[in-house]
């Protein structure tokens, strides 16, 4: 007597409804990345008729807020510290003979709190370039 076997029945995944859940899945992406800013630090520039774009790779960057809260590469330095500040960075990048800062300063600081930081450039004979936007 011969016993006849069950029919091999392949196992399958049913995959129609993951291309929905894909598109879902990209959709709430796509949502939530424009939600989210960037941890960077908010300044108002000064407008400029003559404003130019500035390699800011190999540059030091010092921001001062309109609190005159200040900056250097995104660390915050009381005014007290920053020439020491300033003096360090600009020694860790002996190799580069050509180093700029750029700073950034608030449209609403005091012109004096503005030449203040830029004397300290002045001692650390350092260019300083002023960050401006375009009107």
């Amino acid at each position: 007597m011969k016993i006849q076997r069950r029919k091999n029945r392949a196992a399958e995944v049913y995959t129609a409804s993951l291309n929905d859940i894909m598109f879902f899945l990209l959709l709430f992406f796509l949502i939530v990345s424009t939600m989210v800013t960037p941890a960077a630090i908010r300044v108002l520039l000064p407008n400029s008729s003559t404003a130019e774009k500035v390699a800011t790779k190999k540059n030091i960057n010092l921001i001062v807020t309109s609190d005159l809260t200040y900056y250097v590469n995104d660390k915050q330095v009381p005014f007290e510290a920053l020439e020491g500040e300033l003096s360090t960075v600009i020694g860790e990048r002996h190799e580069e003979d050509d180093i700029n800062v750029l700073l950034q300063a608030d449209r609403a600081l005091n012109l004096q709190d503005i030449i203040n930081v830029i004397d300290i450039g002045n001692k650390l004979r350092v260019k300083m370039v002023l960050f401006t936007q375009k009107d």
